[in-house]
């Protein structure tokens, strides 16, 4: 995954910057998801590794779903990935993007993952007090896991805090070890 992420992050980087510069980053956020689902379709995956496939017929294929100009900005950027073979990392390259985007527009996605639901005034809490941690607005998602057994596991960004109780058992075995 991390060499997918590496590979990916230039051309999401690339891309983000030309769509801040058009303002468009919206645009780009639904045209890269479009495209993002059209690879990841496994008659896609296999099709784009045939070697006689013609590069343009992906790019096409793509801007038709995203239902955009081929001689667009994104079919522009859509032909080097196929050019370089790099058509398969629309997924990988849709997510960098999108952090991009949030960091650009003070926002951040967080998930916090917890043994039971957290109840409203916790979820509010929770947010309240990550948002003065990361100084942005922070989008809260909840997810349940009962192997955590207590606590909460918070995932932000490339950032993950640990303050379950199977963390801390996890840590505790670690040092008796």
């Amino acid at each position: 995954m991390s060499s997918l992420t590496t590979l990916a992050r230039p051309y999401a980087k690339a891309a983000f910057d030309l769509a801040r510069e058009r303002q468009e980053l919206a645009d780009w956020s639904a045209w890269l998801l479009v495209g993002s689902e059209v690879v990841a379709d496994e008659a896609v995956t296999d099709w784009l590794t045939m070697p006689t496939l013609d590069r343009t017929q992906p790019v096409q294929l793509i801007a038709d779903a995203a239902r955009v100009e081929v001689d667009s900005h994104y079919g522009r950027f859509l032909g080097v990935l196929a050019e370089n073979d790099r058509l398969g990392l629309l997924p990988e390259i849709t997510v960098l993007f999108n952090r991009l985007r949030q960091g650009a527009e003070g926002r951040l996605r967080v998930k916090v993952v917890s043994a039971i639901p957290l109840q409203g005034d916790q979820a509010e809490r929770m947010s309240a007090a990550l948002q003065k941690r990361f100084e942005c607005e922070v989008e809260l998602e909840n997810e349940v896991d009962a192997g955590v057994l207590g606590g909460a596991i918070i995932y932000a960004g490339d950032q993950v805090i640990d303050g379950s109780l199977k963390g801390r058992l996890d840590r505790l075995q670690n040092s008796l070890a």
